[in-house]
């Protein structure tokens, strides 16, 4: 006997949207339905299970790799599927969210690939989780344009063979969709309705256009996580009836856990693997959170001194290139993130130097390709990958056997010369409130002293601010010696809410969300208990 047809899911809370009927037909939400009933209970005992890992971090202060898959690990005989030739070259990424004008310019970027992000760069307000799947479906079927109201400027996609090679991430595990619930009223998990539609309504659309459903898969702590994707990937593609191994997933290792499993990552996905990428913000952001009571050698110096050339932040790239090349994988280096000035050459001039040197040095360490987060630094990243690639479409024949990377390694934070500083927590305070404030406003992209941030950035802020009060990091400033403490804080903060009124003018300040995200961002970095994420309160005060 077949199992019953799962109940219907409820859309909750929300105001009907244009077009709205396309993307949540009552198909999709079947769809999504069974995801739902299949998958969610695993991804909360996967929840709980995060818990009692980060319990035993605090009790050990240590990380290891896993005795229980060494044997996955001795195994030189797996590698992952063969890349399909739309994924094979990606020298170039360009990241960013899903609003109509952000898709027509990345696809048109001259990027071998666009990372489509329904997560870190883009508010989960219901209106944005919906357009964008509105908008990626137009994108497919090249019925999208737009016009800038304010510029009257025009904007269409280029041919096909020049358009950039779509990878849609979903949001992560921890996120749930309270504007879709089920029968209980028990919300979806974002990630399973951002990936539920998306595949749904797409996935036999680009195996049409010659390309396929490839997704960017956030947050991953463990290879349990992993498997847990891999199941939803075997599952989708047998409901839709397309061939398995049709998915493809690249996984971000962004958190200091996953980053001692990276081979098991590859191994429990190697039907559906990619490739690996090496997320900066928020693996520094899971390194205080999971060693946040971890004394004073966990400590980090301001976020712009951890650069990836830190000995531990050199050993998380060079294990993840050896990894990725061994099984068969790409490398994706990490974010570009610097926005051009349109008033300031000599501040570019600096800026894509620095880019150039990294872009550089990633493609000279092995790296397959790298992320941009502007158009505009497209052929900086292409020419430093090029030089190294030429006609090649990228370097998996690099094994970097030359690396050895212990387990300590990577967890050496007091390895980097570089202390907190005062002006580091101005600056985390600053970025903090500034990036709070628009996401609440529903952007998640948001360039903030001509730098690209996302929730990642908001994240690493209000941890490093949490971390030197809770570990009585003193600053030079002015001459004396300060204490990290919740009053200094507050201090900095409300002369920051200050100086952006007087910046903007009260007209500007009073219909935007400054003092909320003063409170907020307070909150999350000054309360005992630690937050798991921002964005779980920040959720419960978005609009929308």
């Amino acid at each position: 006997m077949s199992a019953p047809a799962p109940s219907p899911l409820a859309i909750v809370d929300a105001e009907p949207l244009p077009r709205q009927e396309e993307v949540l037909t009552d198909a999709a939400l079947a769809f999504v339905a069974e995801l739902h009933r299949r998958f969610t209970p695993r991804r909360d005992e996967l929840l709980a299970r995060r818990a009692e890992r980060r319990a035993e971090i605090a009790r050990t202060s240590t990380l290891d790799f896993l005795p229980e898959t060494a044997a996955i690990r001795a195994d030189d005989s797996w590698k992952v599927a063969p890349s399909p030739e739309a994924l094979n070259d990606r020298r170039v990424e360009i990241t960013g969210p899903t609003d109509r004008k952000m898709t027509i310019n990345a696809l048109n970027s001259g990027a071998k690939v666009w990372l489509a992000d329904f997560e870190d760069a883009s508010a989960p307000t219901w209106e944005n989780v919906v357009t964008g799947q509105v908008n990626m479906a137009d994108a497919y079927t090249r019925s999208i344009d737009f016009t800038d109201e304010r510029t009257g400027k025009s904007y269409a996609l280029k041919a096909p063979e020049e358009l950039a090679t779509v990878v849609m991430r979903p949001r992560g595990w921890h996120l749930n969709e309270r504007h879709l619930v089920d029968a209980e009223g028990t919300p979806v998990p974002g990630a399973l309705v951002d990936f539920g539609l998306y595949f749904f309504h797409n996935a036999q659309r680009l195996l049409d256009l010659g390309k396929g459903p490839y997704f960017y898969l956030p947050k991953t702590e463990s290879h349990l996580e992993a498997r847990l994707w891999n199941e939803v990937f075997v599952f989708a593609q047998d409901y839709v009836g397309i061939p398995q191994g049709t998915v493809r997933a690249t996984v971000l290792i962004e958190t200091i856990t996953a980053a001692y499993e990276m081979e098991e990552i590859l191994y429990e996905l190697r039907d559906h693997a990619s490739g690996l990428n090496a997320g900066r913000w928020d693996y520094l952001f899971s390194i205080v959170k999971n060693f946040r009571d971890g004394g004073q050698k966990f400590v980090l110096p301001d976020r712009n001194a951890v650069t990836m050339t830190a000995p531990f932040m050199r050993a998380y790239t060079e294990l993840l290139v050896r990894t990725c090349h061994k099984r068969g994988a790409h490398a994706i280096g990490g974010m570009a993130a610097f926005i051009p000035s349109r008033r300031d050459e000599e501040v570019n001039k600096v800026a894509f130097e620095k880019v150039k040197a990294d872009k550089d040095r990633e493609a000279g360490d092995g790296f397959d390709g790298s992320w941009v987060a502007h158009p505009d630094l497209v052929p900086i990243a292409m020419a430093s990958f090029d030089a190294v690639l030429g006609d090649r479409p990228n370097q998996k024949d690099r094994l970097r056997e030359d690396v050895d990377v212990k387990a300590a390694d990577l967890i050496a934070v007091d390895s980097l010369d570089a202390r907190p500083t005062y002006d580091g927590l101005v600056n985390a305070v600053q970025v903090g409130i500034r990036y709070i404030e628009a996401w609440l406003r529903g952007l998640g992209a948001v360039a903030i002293f001509n730098l690209m941030e996302d929730a990642a950035t908001a994240e690493i802020s209000r941890s490093q601010i949490w971390q030197w009060i809770n570990a009585g990091v003193e600053f030079e400033h002015d001459g004396n010696m300060v204490k990290a403490t919740p009053e200094l804080t507050r201090e900095i903060a409300d002369r920051e809410l200050a100086d952006i009124r007087a910046e903007i003018g009260e007209e500007a300040f009073t219909a935007g969300r400054w003092q909320q995200a003063h409170d907020l961002l307070l909150t999350v970095a000054l309360d005992e208990d630690y937050a798991d994420f921002l964005t779980l309160p920040a959720y419960e005060q978005l609009a929308g």
